[in-house]
């Protein structure tokens, strides 16, 4: 199994995939840390992307470095989770997101992880690759 966890490390920010309805929307997005097949992130309450989670839990994030080596994306579905110190943890380690949300009890802060259940890879030199979790 490939450790995708540091390939999201070492970069973090990706677009974020849901459903709208009939439809897909994607946005730009971080994320934060990992435990085990759970991918962290967080957004808040007030934004569109936490309705579309709410609704419809399949959820698609895909990044990759510069030289496309390799790109990644995870799929699975998202969980909300209501837990002070991943929270904190969140706040702690990410300073502009700290900038938005102030506090961990902030009731708009939700964090929410991926159940990573399949991970896909590109690269140019291997091609596509799939890998159950």
């Amino acid at each position: 199994m490939i450790d995708y966890a540091a390939i999201l490390t070492k970069n973090p920010v990706g677009v974020l995939a849901t459903q709208d309805g009939q439809g897909v929307r994607t946005r730009v997005f971080q994320y934060l840390f990992a435990d085990g097949n759970r991918a962290y992130f967080c957004t808040g309450s007030q934004k569109p992307v936490y309705d579309q989670l709410k609704s419809n839990a399949n959820v698609s994030f895909c990044t990759c470095p510069a030289d496309f080596n390799p790109v990644l994306s995870i799929n699975g579905k998202a969980v909300f989770v209501d837990d002070l110190a991943l929270k904190t943890r969140a706040l702690d380690e990410n300073p502009p997101i700290k900038g938005i949300y102030k506090t961990p009890d902030n009731p708009v802060l939700q964090i929410f992880y991926i159940d990573v259940a399949e991970v896909k890879t590109f690269s140019f030199a291997e091609g596509p690759k799939n890998y159950k979790v």
